[in-house]
This record gives structure tokens, sequence and C-alpha cells, in this order.
């Protein structure tokens, strides 16, 4: 058909909507069409029809009809271009007679200013956008881009424009527009200079951005379709929980992972951070704080309504039917995660502009600030202890940045602690959801104790921990165990507990050797223990009270690795990497780790106490059973004197010790010589050519 008659059929096709039309279709003719049209004026009629026609608008599926209709000008563009780079190569192709022309009569340039001319005052400003970040994706897809410059610069300066003018008169109600907006800015920022960039209107953007990414039907829906999985999670034959994939809400789950925005969150997060950084009132940025904070408060709250709550990430397998562990349930996790990342995104946006921003900064603005940050990412955490959030750099960034920022405000930080501080105070919560949060309160806490009262300190970070401490028997929770353990040992080592500390001590350091290394990992309880020499020494408060309690642990310490099992440990995949130093370790046995950690106080006891523990530490050292272990011991051991941790008095002694008092002798051929060995046996070291010592035996 020629191109005349097939443009007369489209746009009477187009004047009228109906159940059985085929829209794609109508697009895909319509692609054809602009590319192949030889009057300017056709042209732009059809842009024209395109950005106003019944069929296409009248009822819209969302985004996906804004996306198709992008794509037939960014599939156009590229024809355009593609021909016109054929035609400069080789010349003109002939025409066959009869046929349609399949390649464009326009230059490129008369083309695109052809159909820019379409997006005229006929249509919604916001569908002009189609129509630009359509021609200017196609034109960044090429591979001659570079020949036309000047007319990359005039569609980024106009789609500049367009933009400014459709959120300037985007009208109430007017929900499409908005996501429209969203998503050809997204699509398109990354193509935009500099200079450009500067030139749109973020105060009007950042709204439309936030209120499409996170509250519309186009996004996350407000997070509510969490209560509608719920519906379809129910008990199966085989007494395990099932969320079948053929359910609604499993539907529902897979429509919004392919919803436009979402399955483009990641340009479309960093895009509403560059708009943080740069909108020019401050007040928009408190009040998104607020929006995302409801956000993710409205998702925890029907996160614990749901079923799926109630099952600890490790017992999926157990209590979850196959099709669920496998199939529905890791799509959820996918939306919810892309939710999480989205968010701390935007949040490493406004920590940004709270450290260079004056206005934020100021003493009324920024502990509100950082205070909704960390809620919204204790409402996240659900999700984020999944990944391990330590691993995702922008999330350490956000969090740590916001806890620095409120310690300098050491009222809001109490008020901030008590808000958020477990449910059932002084016990563990049955509830997984509780337990979740229970450990970021007990890993936030722990940065605070410094500026905290020692009143806040005992009543509210020491009961929270206590329950975790002396807990055994469920290595499930063993993160949770250690952030206690955590909590006390900040809450020991603050300069304000002194007080405290004497009080708590005991009970602490029984129910540290209670629970290792059933529900402690060998770095946590060697940490643990090299805390509590470091508070217990001078120049620490509670030693002038307390002389002796260093080598009162010390002692405790060695009687313990005296009847310590010599069985290595069993890898807990559930413990935290051990520290960098012992990477390369062999499996280590409890007596072993024992060891280790009498060694890793050596620097931090006082000079008299290291004299009498260095020939005792070495003993002990060869103590060791197993050959392996016992090298590791001893590599430890001459890390810890040789590799600078000593001060310079303590380095003297030890310098002494190794070369002049058998120390070196005692280290390393402890077992081969006759010096006594944890308790087996008496003897000496002999200069050679002595004695023996024959006291004992009779003269007769």
């Amino acid at each position: 058909m020629p191109a005349d008659r097939l443009l007369g059929t489209l746009l009477r096709s187009l004047q009228t909507y109906t159940d059985q039309q085929d829209t794609p279709r109508l697009l895909s003719t319509a692609a054809s069409l602009l590319t192949t049209l030889t009057n300017p004026l056709n042209t732009t009629l059809l842009v024209v029809q395109l950005l106003t026609a019944p069929a296409i608008w009248d009822r819209p599926e969302g985004l996906q009809t804004c996306l198709q209709c992008m794509g037939v000008f960014h599939s156009a563009a590229i024809a355009v271009i593609k021909h016109e780079a054929a035609v400069r190569e080789n010349g003109t192709p002939a025409s066959i007679s009869g046929q349609v022309p399949t390649a464009p009569r326009l230059p490129l340039e008369d083309w695109v200013r052809a159909v820019v001319k379409g997006a005229n005052e006929r249509s919604e400003r916001w569908r002009h956008l189609l129509v630009l970040g359509g021609l200017l994706i196609g034109l960044d897809s090429s591979d001659y881009e570079g020949v036309y410059k000047g007319l990359r610069r005039t569609l980024e300066e106009a789609l500049v424009k367009a933009a400014n003018l459709a959120l300037e008169g985007i009208k109430t109600g007017d929900e499409l527009g908005g996501y429209c907006i969203a998503l050809v800015l997204n699509h398109s920022f990354g193509l935009l200079s500099d200079s450009e960039r500067v030139q749109l209107d973020y105060d009007r953007l950042l709204p439309v951005l936030i209120g499409s990414a996170f509250f519309s039907s186009e996004g996350f829906q407000s997070a509510y379709f969490l209560g509608v999985v719920d519906q379809d999670v129910a008990q199966v034959l085989d007494g395990k929980f099932g969320w079948s994939s053929k359910s609604t809400s499993y539907h529902q789950v897979e429509r919004i992972l392919s919803r436009p925005l979402v399955s483009s969150m990641g340009p479309l997060s960093r895009l509403t951070a560059h708009a943080v950084e740069n909108v020019k009132d401050a007040w928009l940025i408190q009040m998104m704080m607020e929006d995302l904070a409801g956000f993710t408060r409205t998702m925890t709250v029907q996160w614990r309504l749901n079923k799926l709550s109630e099952i600890e990430p490790s017992e999926e397998q157990i209590f979850l039917h196959e099709d669920a562990v496998w199939n529905t349930l890791p799509k959820l996790w996918r939306v919810l995660k892309s939710a999480m990342f989205a968010i701390v995104i935007v949040l490493r946006g406004v920590m940004g502009r709270i450290i260079g921003d004056a206005v934020l900064a100021a003493d009324g603005v920024a502990p509100v600030l950082v205070t909704q940050t960390l809620h919204t990412l204790r409402n996240l955490y659900f999700v984020s202890s999944r990944l391990g959030s330590s691993s995702f750099s922008q999330y350490t960034f956000t969090y740590l940045t916001a806890i620095d920022v409120l310690t300098n405000y050491p009222l809001q930080a109490d008020a901030f602690l008590k808000h958020i501080k477990p449910v059932e105070l002084g016990q563990i919560p049955q509830h997984p959801l509780d337990r979740c949060l229970d450990l970021f309160f007990l890993n936030t806490a722990e940065h605070f104790t410094l500026v905290l009262s020692p009143q806040t300190n005992e009543d509210l970070l020491v009961a929270a921990a206590t329950p975790y401490l002396a807990a055994g028997g469920n290595n499930r929770l063993l993160h949770i165990f250690e952030a206690a353990h955590s909590v006390m040992l900040a809450v020991i080592s603050a300069p304000q507990s002194a007080e405290l500390t004497a009080k708590h001590l005991p009970f602490y350091v029984d129910a540290l050797f209670k629970v290792f290394p059933t529900n402690l990992s060998p770095r946590q309880f060697r940490l643990a223990f090299k805390t509590l020499l470091t508070v217990t020494t001078p120049p620490s408060p509670i030693s002038a009270s307390q002389p002796l309690l260093p080598s009162t642990l010390l002692e405790l310490l060695h009687h313990r690795a005296l009847t310590a099992p010599v069985a290595p440990l069993r890898a807990d995949p559930a413990s935290p990497a051990p520290a960098t130093v012992d990477v390369a370790a062999p499996p280590l046995s409890e007596q072993a780790v024992l060891v280790l950690t009498l060694l890793d106080v050596l620097p931090s006891i006082p000079v008299a106490t290291l004299e009498e523990w260095l020939p005792l530490s070495a003993a002990l050292v060869n103590a060791v059973p197993d050959a392996e272990m016992r090298e590791h011991c001893q590599l430890r051991f001459w890390e810890t004197l040789n590799a600078g941790h000593m001060d310079p008095e303590r380095s003297q002694l030890c310098v002494a010790w190794w070369n002049s008092r058998g120390g070196r002798e005692a280290v390393l051929y402890g077992r081969e010589g006759g010096m006594e060995v944890a308790g087996e046996g008496q003897g000496s070291y002999l200069m050679s050519g002595a004695l023996p010592d024959e006291s004992g035996r009779s003269k007769l």
C-alpha cells in the first residue's frame, strides 16, 4: 500500500477507541510510516495525531503506553540515521517499481524538525517529552552520534525546556503526566550535558519522582502489595506453608517487577538523589524524608502482618513449600530489595546535603533529618539484614554518617534510642521481626555510649543486651548475641561508666566464658577479652579501685585454657568473617583460641604483670598438642612482640626476655626442652656443657 494511503488508514484508526484494537500494531505502523513519509507536513500531522489519538490516550495502559509511544520515535530516529549514513557512504539506492519506499526521503535535520513541530499546543505538554526523549535516545544509540553534535545539543535543550514546562503545567489529578515525566527523564537524564542538567526545575521534579517511584500504581504502591500476599499464603498438604505461583498476589508481584519505573529503579533512584542534591527549597527535603519514613513504616507493618514474617530466614526451607522457596518468594524479595536500594541511594543524597548545606546542617534541622534517616533504615532492616548491610557501601556511608551527626546532639540521641528500644525489654522476643529490630537497636546503640548518661546506658543498653549475653543453644541468633556483647563492651569502655563497669563486670565475665565457643565466635571472644583487659588496666578509673582485676582475668583465662578441648571448632556459617590477621589460620581448637586471646592482651597489661606472664604464655603455647595450631600460636606470639604493638617500656622488657632470659627457647623449643609445659612436668633449660642436677640421687 502506498505511504499516503497507509497514512490515511492509520489516521482513521487512531480516531476511535475499540476494545478489539491492537495498540502495539498501530504504533508499529506509525513507526514505519514516520521513516517513509516524504512530505514533512504529513510527518508533522502523524506526530500530532499520535499525541492526541483517542485510540491511544482514551484508555492508556499506564506507563506501558507511554513507553511504547516513546519507542516509536526512538526506533524511527535510528532508522532515519542509519539510512542517511548508508546514503552518505553508498549513494541513493535505486527504487524498485511498485514497491513502497522503505528509506526516508527527508534529510535527518529536516525530519527531526518536522517531528518536533508535531509536539504543539494541541497535546499535553508532558506528551511532548515522549517525542523529544525518543529522538534523543535514538540519536545517542546510533554509531554516528558524533556527526550530529549540533542536533543533539538542540534536542537536549528542547527536552529540558519541555520538562520544565510540563512540570509547571501539570494538573492536579493528572497522575499519568507526572509518571511520564519521571519515565522520560529516567531514560534520558544520562544523555544530558551538565550545562543542561542544571536548568531543570528540581524543586518541582523531586516530589514527582518520589510520588511516582514509591506511592503510585506505577511504582511500589505505598508497600500495600505486601498485605495482599498474606491472603494467598496457606498451609499445604505436607504441613508446610505455600505461596502458589498461580495466585493473584504472585502475579501482582510479577507485574510490579515488569513496570517501567520499577525495572529501571537504579537509574531512577540516582536521578532522585541528584534532585535532592540540587533542590533550592530545603523544606522539600524535609517533606520527602517524612514521606520515605512513612513508606518504610508501612512496609514494616505490612510485613509483620504477613505469615511469611514468622519464619526465620535460615528455616525457610524447613517450613516453606519448594514452590515458595525457589519461585515465588525470591520474586517478592526482588521487589523489596529494589525498594530498599532505591531508598538508600536517595538517603545518601540527603546525607551529602546535610554535610554541605548550612541550612540543613543547622541545629534545628540536622538532628531531625538524621533521626528520620535512622528510622527509615530501621524499618528497612528486615530486608537489608538478609544481604549483609556492610557489603553495600552506600548503606554504610548513610548509616554511619547519620550516627555521626546524631552523636553531636545527646538529647536527641537519647530520645531516639528510647523510641526504638526493644518492645520486650529484658527478654528475647518470639517474633523474628522483633529480633531483627533488636539487632538494629543493638548495632546502633553501641555507637552512642560515649554521649549517653550512665543511667541511660544501664537502664536501656545494658537491659537490652542482658537477655542475649547468657543465652545459648540457638546458633541462628549468633549475630544478635555478638551485637549484645559489642554493646556491653561499648558501655564498659565509656569513661563515664566506671561505676557501671564495676557493677556489671563480674556478670559479664561469667557470661563471656559460658557462651564461648557455643554462641560466640572466636573473633568476638578475643575482641571482648582484650577490651576487658584494656578497661581494667591503668589509666582506666576502675584500675584504681580494683588493681588486681587484670591478674584475676588472666588467671581465669589461663585456667580455662589448661582444660579446654583440643578438637578443632566447627565453622559456623552464621559467624562473621574472621579478623584479617587470622585469614590464613588453620582450623583452631577452643584451647588454641584461648591461647591466642592471652597473646592478644599482652600489650595491654601492666609491665610488672607482663614480666610474670611472658613465660606462662610461652608454656601455654607449647601446651597446644596439634603441631599446626601450635605453630600458628608461635607466629602470633612473635608478631605480638615484634609488630609494634608494645610501647617502648614493654618492648624493652620483651627484648630482654626473648634474648637473655630464655624466651626464644621457651616459645620455639619448649616441648623439646625440660621447661614446664602447662602443668605437664618440671624442668629447666641448661647451658651447653653444664653438669646435670643430681641432688636427688643417692650417694650410696
